[in-house]
């Protein structure tokens, strides 16, 4: 016989029984709050939560991450992956990179870092605070007559932000050299003043990461309609229709993937 005491029976649900998620997932895109996004762990990383945005198993080409790196957490050793490129940006705290045997540099929020396939790299929190780095990685995509390109430590403080549509209100920053054609792909710092909008509806071969920096507002995903918020992510396959409305007091701004520069696959 169990012996086991469990709680009287009331009749009532407990508060949060019922599972309520703002995630969705479709066939060409998936909106992802980070409450329903789970712990992992992997073995490059030390001392590391690893939060997985997407990835193959979703249908992207590219797998993004959130890395939550506790004090004295990171890379043990010096880690590189043959054909596959890495992309870091520093969402809180300051994390020490070190590229291809280099000495180690701080990136403080806002920093980022470039690496080419097969560039050894550590990656690790020094300080007494858990760090949070969004991580993206991508198998490098040649083309007849073009360098693997170098990799680039910096700062979002030292990318000049550019009126790139034309538009009033709607800034860019473009954190890899933009046409540059050695780069399979970029990744972009996006601002919108309040009430400022896609002057339409896009429907593009452009596969996305969207990771949601701050403000908020309405994103369109196919025929539907999401509120998203900071920490918000949003993966888009080619040709999804999309559109972004800023709702919120003061400016939005997300940090957006996109693969350009190369031809279709046939």
């Amino acid at each position: 016989m169990n012996n086991r005491a469990f709680p009287p029976a009331t009749g009532q649900v407990p508060p949060g029984a019922i599972g309520h998620n703002r995630g969705v997932i479709k066939s060409n895109y998936a909106f992802m709050p980070p409450e329903g996004v789970l712990v992992s762990r992997l073995p490059q990383y030390r001392d590391t939560i690893v939060r997985v945005l997407t990835g193959p198993v979703m249908g992207a080409v590219f797998a993004q991450y959130v890395l939550e790196i506790a004090p004295g957490g990171g890379t043990p050793t010096a880690f590189s992956e043959d054909g596959i490129q890495h992309f870091f940006y520093v969402l809180a705290g300051e994390a020490r990179i070190a590229v291809a045997g280099g000495a180690a540099q701080a990136l403080t929020a806002g920093g980022f870092a470039y690496l080419p396939p097969a560039t050894a790299f550590t990656l690790r929190n020094e300080t007494a605070e858990t760090i949070r780095v969004l991580a993206l990685r991508k198998r490098y995509e040649t083309a007849p007559g073009l360098a693997v390109p170098e990799p680039i430590v910096s700062h979002q403080d030292a990318v000049p932000i550019t009126n790139h549509t034309g538009m009033e209100g709607r800034g860019f920053q473009f954190l890899l050299p933009y046409g540059d054609m050695r780069f399979d792909f970029e990744m972009n710092l996006m601002w919108f003043k309040p009430g400022v909008c896609f002057p339409a509806v896009e429907t593009h071969v452009m596969e996305h990461g969207l990771y949601m920096l701050e403000g908020q507002g309405l994103y369109l995903l196919g025929a539907d309609w999401h509120e998203i918020w900071e920490r918000d992510f949003i993966w888009m396959g080619g040709f999804c229709p999309q559109q972004f409305y800023p709702t919120g007091y003061g400016d939005a701004c997300y940090l957006l993937y996109k693969n350009v520069n190369r031809d279709l696959a046939l």
